[in-house]
């Protein structure tokens, strides 16, 4: 199993996607599985897929090689369970979704900045502005950081999402 490199060389990040059946209870019983084991969730994303009767769930853990072997087995224990894969960094596509206000001192800096990082301003009131950038986690935390300089006052982000690349 592939680490997955984090900007801050602190965290040993593995993707992985899990198919559900989309039912009562399931991510409860997911959660429950890493909480009772102490392995740290860094990021969760679930909804349904096409099919309405499964859902995706993008997990990101924080552990190394062993644990995250240890935690795909222990997942395809789990009754709704369909399918567990292990994402490689170089064979698939990454994306995050991060919405941020900030303070509308300077907004053509902040949307100079953003135009660099593919962003937009979604909502202004000449104080603040809420920016919204969908990129590449990496990506995300270099805006964020450059963000900080014009004041954010409040931050979402959705957590990963990938999907295999159609060649790998």
């Amino acid at each position: 199993m592939t680490e997955v490199p984090s900007t801050d060389g602190q965290h040993n990040l593995h993707i992985l996607t899990v198919l559900v059946e989309n039912r009562f209870g399931v991510l409860a019983r997911i959660a429950g599985l890493f909480s009772r084991r102490g392995f740290n969730i860094f990021s969760l994303a679930v909804a349904p897929t096409d099919d309405t009767s499964l859902s995706r769930i993008s997990i990101v853990v924080d552990v190394d090689n062993t644990d995250v072997t240890q935690i795909a087995k222990q997942l395809d224990k789990l009754v709704n369970v369909l399918e567990i894969t292990e994402l490689q960094p170089a064979s698939s596509i990454e994306r995050e979704l991060m919405l941020a206000r900030v303070t509308g001192t300077d907004a053509e800096a902040v949307q100079q900045l953003l135009t660099e990082y593919g962003g937009s301003v979604v909502d202004s009131n000449g104080e603040e502005l809420i920016v919204s950038l969908h990129a590449h986690p990496d990506q995300l935390d270099l805006c964020e950081t450059a963000l900080h300089k014009f004041g954010i006052l409040e931050l979402q982000r959705t957590g990963r999402i990938a999907l295999g690349r159609l060649d790998g």
